[in-house]
């Protein structure tokens, strides 16, 4: 084991796998804030932490059945979609069940946050969905980190470095899990475009399921950019909100 960490080359897998699973994990964070927002104030950042650990649990039980998550990949089926045939393995029936929930989860907190209904689910908000939260949160961070520890599987031999790596971004996800979710409630614009993220990674989990091609480069570029146009924005916003406040007291003092 000492003789492992010793190598180099293990230290740059583990920052590999690392980075991967933070870059993955952005979209992760996200739902986290989403479903996290339905639970009362002073129970958010418990239940974000929990669910997190849980989720840290599962994705190394899932690195130690390394046997059943090369078997998901294998072809159970196959049928035309759009003349081509698609195969249909364990794997595209997990990412089609996590593309659907999504894309009914972000359309139905949409609808609820457009058509201001926040206020009638809250008050109808029990007890028992605290551990609703946490089970959804377990579950997506399964779905979510399928790709990837599939993929740390294919980049390194050593499960001890996988375990490592997965460790570590689940700490730096637990760090900024309460700062993303903080921001995500305090900026309504910001929670719709957030939602709009998770519609528009349900339908790429569901198009993933059919086995079609999306350069997952350019989701994240147009997730990056939109970000960076409402940041801009709320930025326009404070700043004409601050000029006016400045004219208001100014026309006071005068009179």
């Amino acid at each position: 084991m000492l003789e492992l960490f010793a190598q180099p080359e293990s230290w740059i897998a583990i920052a590999t796998l690392s980075a991967l699973e933070i870059v993955l994990g952005i979209d992760n964070l996200v739902f986290i804030a989403i479903v996290t927002g339905r639970l009362p104030v002073e129970k958010q950042p418990s239940a974000r932490k929990i669910g997190l650990l849980v989720a840290l649990g599962t994705r190394i039980l899932l690195l130690f059945t390394l046997s059943w998550i090369l078997g998901l990949t294998r072809p159970l089926a196959h049928f035309a979609f759009f003349g081509r045939e698609v195969e249909i393995t364990g794997q595209s029936l997990i990412l089609l069940g996590g593309g659907l929930f999504l894309i009914w989860k972000s359309t139905t907190e949409i609808y609820h946050k457009t058509e201001l209904k926040d206020e009638e689910v809250h008050l109808r908000q029990t007890t028992a969905s605290f551990g609703a939260v946490i089970a959804n949160i377990a579950v997506m961070d399964m779905i979510f980190s399928l790709d990837s520890v599939i993929t740390a599987v294919g980049m390194v031999d050593e499960i001890v470095l996988m375990v490592v790596a997965i460790v570590l971004a689940m700490i730096v996800m637990i760090v900024f899990a309460d700062p993303v979710s903080n921001f995500v409630e305090a900026h309504p614009s910001i929670k719709i475009l957030a939602l709009a993220f998770l519609l528009m990674i349900g339908v790429l989990l569901t198009v993933e399921a059919l086995h079609v091609a999306v350069p997952k480069g350019y989701v994240y570029f147009a997730m990056a950019f939109s970000l960076l146009v409402e940041l801009v924005q709320m930025r326009y916003e404070k700043n004409l909100a601050n000029k006016r406040a400045r004219r208001t007291t100014a026309a006071e003092s005068e009179g």
